[in-house]
């Protein structure tokens, strides 16, 4: 059976997504075919669009990291899940079809109350700032806590965790309205960064105990020097490239740590072990409605060059997403 689906023709910008048609995909073990409702636009998709995120050799070589929708088939030793169930997964790459299969450990319930365009929304980012900036990141309540892109998908989600679980929060972002979208979620003071210095900010609060950086580039010799004496900076992309010189003496002289992860590439039980810490801690604050991801747009599937020139616009606050179902409208 067939389905439609977008692929990269070649790499290169937006134009060069085009609708195709592909055959269903089949589940191994361990894995569940989803029907996917929604698809998350995020920037991996945009590089792996470019030429720049190749996909690992197992996966899809279509695009698309998250997805909502229906359980249709279960494969081999598959527990916990029924076909038919309402699921939001992290997938390896496929999100942009019809259907797209997953491991089943990789796959979390659609919050209570939330319909499944917002679940969409959750699995790339929520694993990804839980597993840097609690996991790896170790932050713990009242430190000083910088995101970097406040007003992205995963500045929206870090503020909101981040003031959950009693972190004084700050962020920065490029405009007044998204200066007020992060401090509306709860930081503590969002920096316009073409206005003001985030160093001399932070220097102004007392530095900030953790960072969490997609920027890089000359960020991270400015982020050295907005830690705190014992200050993690935990690295999750390069925006402005991964090159740049940093003095590596006050590392050693300030006790300071640097590390980062990208998750497409981890393993199976890695993300697995995210999704239950996800599960156990932040899906009840979901169901409560005490947090929720932040939408941008909705497109429909035919117009996902539309979506990534959105998303590459950086005028988007929060997410941007394809819509499998409907028109996409919003």
């Amino acid at each position: 059976m067939m389905m439609r689906a977008i692929e990269i023709t070649r790499p290169g910008g937006p134009e060069v997504l085009r609708e195709t048609q592909r055959p269903r995909p089949e589940p191994k073990e361990g894995e569940v075919v989803i029907d996917t409702a929604f698809a998350g636009v995020n920037r991996p998709d945009a590089l792996q669009r470019a030429g720049a995120y190749a996909p690992p050799p197992d996966a899809s070589d279509l695009p698309g990291l998250e997805v909502s929708g229906h359980v249709a088939a279960l494969g081999p030793d598959v527990t916990g899940w029924s076909v038919g169930d309402a699921v939001c997964a992290l997938v390896p790459g496929g999100g942009y079809a019809e259907a797209v299969v997953t491991p089943a450990a990789h796959c979390l319930p659609v919050p209570q109350g939330m319909g499944l365009k917002e679940a969409a929304c959750l699995p790339e980012t929520f694993f990804t700032v839980w597993s840097n900036v609690f996991m790896r990141g170790g932050l713990k309540a009242g430190e000083r806590f910088l995101v970097h892109g406040g007003s992205s998908g995963i500045g929206t989600t870090a503020i909101q965790l981040a003031r959950h679980f009693g972190a004084r929060v700050f962020a920065t972002a490029g405009s007044a309205e998204k200066c007020a979208a992060c401090e509306s979620l709860g930081a503590e003071r969002a920096i316009n960064y073409r206005e003001a210095d985030f160093v001399e900010v932070l220097r102004e609060e007392g530095r900030a105990d953790l960072i969490l950086d997609m920027v890089g580039g000359d960020y991270v010799p400015r982020n050295i020097k907005a830690l705190a004496d014992d200050g993690r900076l935990v690295q999750i992309a390069f925006l402005q490239g991964p090159k740049m010189e940093l003095n590596l003496s006050p590392l050693m002289r300030r006790r300071l740590t640097l590390t980062g992860s990208t998750l497409r590439p981890q393993s199976i039980a890695a993300k697995a072990a995210i999704a239950a810490e996800l599960r156990t801690h932040v899906w009840p604050l979901l169901d409560a409605g005490r947090i929720a991801p932040v939408m941008d747009s909705s497109y429909p599937l035919a117009e996902a060059a539309a979506a990534h020139a959105r998303m590459e616009s950086s005028e988007h606050i929060g997410k941007i997403v394809l819509d499998l179902k409907g028109d996409g409208a919003g």
